[in-house]
């Protein structure tokens, strides 16, 4: 169940597999087979996906289930084709596109909290005044 999360954001593999409508146990198989899925891992093992291990993880999760190709089937098509053709170039600009936008709003928020501290410190140096 991912909430609020931008398209930047990394899920954790309960999300990622809410989101596939697949089992965390899946995910983890699925890391066995395909060397190009590679969550981070944390401290305590565990996995945060990024943007494009989730698509990756939606082209497997179609190869198998959709297209009804074996994993083996799978691998080689993934092999045989690439990932870009498969998960498409756009991905990485949409998810650095997003990432600047999360950084414009942070840097608006930050200028009207520091106009706001400065606003309160001058209340305060008036208040010690009088």
């Amino acid at each position: 169940m991912v909430v609020n999360k931008s398209k930047a954001a990394f899920r954790t593999i309960a999300e990622v597999a809410d989101e596939l409508g697949v089992g965390t146990h899946v995910l983890r198989f699925w890391e066995t087979k395909f060397s190009q899925i590679k969550p981070m891992k944390r401290s305590g093992g565990r996995r945060y996906y990024r943007p494009d291990d989730v698509e990756l993880l939606r082209c497997i999760k179609d190869l198998l289930y959709v297209r009804r190709l074996t994993i083996e089937g799978a691998q080689k098509e993934i092999k045989n084709r690439g990932l870009k053709a498969l998960i498409g170039e756009t991905i990485q600009n949409d998810f650095f596109a997003d990432v600047a936008e999360d950084n414009r709003s942070g840097e608006n928020l930050l200028q009207e909290t520091a106009a706001e501290l400065r606003d309160i410190r001058s209340e305060l140096l008036q208040a010690l005044d009088a």
